[in-house]
């Protein structure tokens, strides 16, 4: 398979990967709101266990929308889409450490270890949209930092930050069209 046809059977797939932003973008959100009616501790576990509903979730909603939502076994790129996920192991034990110390940073280290991630997404689907989310959520990670942002404030900036470029990815993903010839 070469590498543009594994990018377009990545992108016909999962609608561009618009559906798992979409999905994790609600997380955040949900995670936003556990914070706001119960407890901090709540949010970072929301957060924790609903990332690991994204995949299936998206998987699902791709096939609501009519796509296959899983790709070709023969295709490279799905190894990086797995690979990549170090990523997120990676930053929220780094998030989940240092909440102990300073639980304001939580939402900001994991908005930008998820905005690191997103970078590696233009090679899996061949979208700069991704160059640019994971731009704007790796900044929005310092600014909550340097500007001490309230520990929620991540949580909400992830999910809608994910929400808005969600739909332009999946209204961009619309007229893909895999040739299986």
């Amino acid at each position: 398979m070469k590498f543009e046809e594994a990018q377009k059977d990545m992108n016909f797939s999962y609608f561009g990967g618009g559906t798992g932003v979409l999905v994790s973008g609600l997380v955040w959100c949900i995670a936003g709101f556990v914070a706001l009616f119960y407890s901090n501790l709540s949010s970072m576990l929301t957060l924790f266990f609903g990332g690991m509903f994204i995949h299936p979730l998206a998987m699902l909603l791709s096939k609501v929308l009519k796509r296959p939502g899983n790709h070709d076994p023969k295709n490279p790129l799905g190894k990086l889409a797995l690979e990549s996920t170090i990523i997120l192991f990676v930053g929220l034990f780094l998030a989940f450490y240092v909440a102990k110390l300073h639980v304001e940073w939580f939402y900001p280290i994991m908005l930008m270890a998820i905005g690191v991630r997103y970078l590696i997404f233009n090679t899996l689907y061949g979208s700069r949209i991704y160059w640019v989310l994971g731009a704007v959520l790796m900044l929005s990670g310092m600014f909550c930092v340097i500007f001490g942002a309230n520990f929620l404030t991540g949580a909400f900036i992830g999910g809608l930050t994910e929400i808005i470029f969600s739909l332009v990815i999946l209204n961009k993903s619309k007229g893909v069209v895999l040739n299986t010839a």
